[in-house]
């Protein structure tokens, strides 16, 4: 049985034609693949109603309409449900945070795909109808890894995820000596994971974006080219890693537009801190702070360690939380009514 043909494939057939019987350099030159569109996917067709309780739908009327995305990192279900309480209406699903939170290890292509998935889904289960960007590495492999992360981060309730140009053998981005594949091999992830994404049954709505870290190793035109290249290709929104500056990051919003441009910010790290209300200014449409979470947890869990050693109790770190105000952060109140409106007792008191 033949092969399914992707979006790819027609116009292909149509250049060996003209490029069969000649074999000069021009000629046998790689032809650039029409530009990827959808139009069920269309921007225009999510800037009007009210917001839906699909995430990925949802997402696509945030990116739509004005207002920047702001997404907090998270790495659990604590930091998960704190977002939420805070008011956050969007949330990222960072692979460092991930990788140290399941594994206690660094951000160094550790995680797996299985370990990306099941905690996307907890996330994902906790307000289904809020967006959770998720972190995709490098695909976790070739074309068919790629389709697979789609097929299952869709499945898991998941709304939209970044795949980056970083050779298998990643790291965050914020750390030095990074390696980038070349500009076709990320094409192929890209194209890959919009494939996947369009043949999902019923027509999906969940977001691919497109990441590089090329700006660090082979400069910011080389990064902006590939983002350029992958829009073209069908990514729905654009990440550039390590942006250094405001002109930079103004730059990188203008080159490309229409296309939406995503902000990572992480203290200390490549990129400034700006807040989201500056990188809204800049034209930024999604701003995710990877590591809010892990930190703040870093710096609270030492303290609290520390003292509990000192002291030889918690008394001073729980600040008052008692056992029942920790269970109401976590949804308690929730269950309570669940129990109680399908008429049961068990939590008649708790």
């Amino acid at each position: 049985m033949a092969p399914a043909l992707d979006y790819h494939t027609a116009v292909e057939k149509a250049l060996s034609v003209s490029l069969r019987a000649d074999f000069t350099e021009q000629a046998a030159a790689p032809q650039d693949p029409p530009n990827y569109y959808n139009a069920r996917l269309d921007p225009k067709n999510y800037l009007e109603g009210p917001l839906s309780a699909n995430p990925a739908t949802r997402l696509r009327q945030m990116l739509a309409r004005p207002g920047i995305v702001t997404a907090p990192g998270i790495c659990d279900g604590i930091s998960a449900r704190c977002a939420l309480e805070a008011g956050f209406e969007c949330l990222y699903q960072s692979g460092a945070a991930t990788t140290a939170s399941r594994m206690g290890q660094p951000d160094l292509a550790i995680a797996t795909l299985n370990d990306f998935v099941e905690a996307g889904q907890m996330v994902s289960s906790l307000n289904p109808s809020v967006p959770v960007i998720a972190d995709a590495d490098t695909g976790f492999g070739g074309t068919a890894m790629v389709a697979r992360t789609v097929r299952q981060y869709a499945r898991a309730g998941i709304a939209a995820m970044h795949i980056e140009d970083q050779v298998q053998t990643k790291r965050c981005g914020h750390l030095m000596g990074k390696q980038v594949v070349s500009r076709e091999e990320f094409l192929t992830r890209i194209r890959a994971a919009v494939i996947a994404r369009d043949s999902i049954p019923g027509g999906s709505d969940f977001v691919i974006i497109g990441r590089t870290d090329s700006a660090q190793v082979l400069g910011m035109e080389e990064a902006i080219t590939r983002l350029k290249l992958a829009a073209a290709a069908g990514a729905d929104v654009c990440f550039i890693e390590g942006v250094k500056t405001k002109e930079l990051l103004e730059k990188t919003v203008k080159e490309l537009a229409p296309t939406p441009v995503l902000v990572n910010v992480i203290s200390g790290g490549l990129t400034p801190s700006f807040t989201y209300f500056e990188a809204e200014q800049m034209g930024a449409k999604i701003i995710i702070f990877s590591l809010v979470s892990c930190v703040a947890m870093v710096h609270a869990l030492r303290d609290a360690m520390h003292s509990l050693k000192k002291t030889g109790t918690d008394w001073v770190s729980a600040k008052g939380m008692d056992p029942k105000s920790f269970f109401e952060v976590m949804g308690l109140n929730e269950i309570v009514e669940l129990d109680t409106r399908a008429g049961g007792s068990s939590f008649a008191v708790v």
